[in-house]
């Protein structure tokens, strides 16, 4: 009889919490009496941009090679990543004394490859529309004897991400719908983990890019489907499969899927840029945008968002953000 697939459940997140306690940031939470008129609600903003490496990805990165055994993580970590994992993982690494090797597509943004490079790790790059990451990440990881952590499909990357959600709640309470976007799925599982043990009432919304709606494809067939790769300014969501593993908790705890346009995406930027002071990198601001778009219907008196992370160069926000009339 073929093992279980593992799972994640609350008290996984609470001991991810503990042992990120004073090596992740606690971020803050965001306000907008602006944003609140708009959308008709009480808009909490969890901001992820700024976490450690600019994105959300550290808290299961760190959680993830911090319960390596010591033998294994002396030899080394592995992983593949379009940018903000490639840099968790990289950081993890030297806060634990040890060296990482990252996959990383051509395309990525430039500063996410610089970043990754300058955190110490080594920088390996494939055709994320040609080749397979996945297999390519495993055999690199079996080449050189590391440890591979992949960017959600494993209980301890989801049991960090969910500390996000587990903080925001800490902070303002009962919500009535949580706003995560999705990827591979790892950070939506993670929330909707702690989400739903905090206050079972709430509501969990995903949120993707119209391009990359693999997750909403699935939950809606009930079982995880292939789509083209994703071109999206959401490079961060660019995915065509959900996770094994968190596809089934997403279909558990996931109340739906809203999608979004790349100008959508946009104009959430340039919002959170002139009314929240805040940069945000496109994958980051999906949720505003899905609630500004008024993507998710009537909105419930108190909502939560995730605002996943701020990793962008200058140039290439001046030019997404720049309007019409200006470029």
């Amino acid at each position: 009889m073929a093992a279980a697939a593992p799972t994640v459940t609350f008290a996984d997140v609470r001991e991810a919490a503990a042992r990120l306690e004073g090596i992740a940031h606690r971020t803050p939470v965001l306000t907008s009496r602006t944003l609140n008129s708009l959308v008709g609600a009480e808009v909490f903003i969890k901001a992820e941009n700024f976490q450690r490496i600019g994105a959300f990805k550290f808290r299961g990165a760190y959680n993830a090679a911090a319960q390596l055994p010591p033998d294994q993580l002396a030899k080394g970590i592995a992983a593949y990543s379009s940018g903000n994992h490639a840099q968790a993982v990289a950081l993890a690494a030297r806060e634990l004394g040890t060296t990482a090797v990252i996959l990383m597509p051509e395309d990525a943004p430039r500063s996410k490859r610089e970043a990754t490079a300058g955190y110490g790790a080594e920088v390996v790059t494939y055709d994320r529309y040609t080749q397979d990451r996945t297999a390519l990440g495993h055999a690199l990881a079996e080449d050189r004897g590391l440890a591979l952590i992949p960017p959600y499909d494993h209980p301890h990357v989801i049991a960090g991400q969910g500390t996000a959600a587990l903080e925001l709640l800490e902070e303002t309470g009962p919500l009535d719908a949580l706003l995560v976007p999705v990827g591979g799925g790892g950070l939506i599982a993670g929330s909707a983990t702690a989400a739903t043990a905090l206050h079972p009432g709430i509501r969990v919304i995903g949120v993707e890019p119209e391009a990359g709606d693999d997750t909403k494809r699935s939950l809606e067939a009930g079982t995880r489907v292939t789509v083209p790769v994703p071109r999206t300014i959401a490079d961060g969501q660019a995915l065509d499969t959900p996770g094994a593993l968190t596809f089934p908790l997403n279909q558990r705890l996931v109340e739906a899927i809203a999608l979004v346009s790349d100008a959508e995406i946009v104009t959430a930027m340039r919002f959170a840029f002139e009314r929240l002071k805040i940069v945000l990198e496109p994958s980051g601001a999906t949720p505003l945008a899905a609630l500004l778009a008024g993507r998710i219907g009537d909105p419930p008196r108190r909502i939560g968002v995730i605002a996943s992370g701020g990793n962008i160069d200058a140039d290439r926000f001046a030019a997404l953000t720049a309007r019409p009339d200006r470029r």
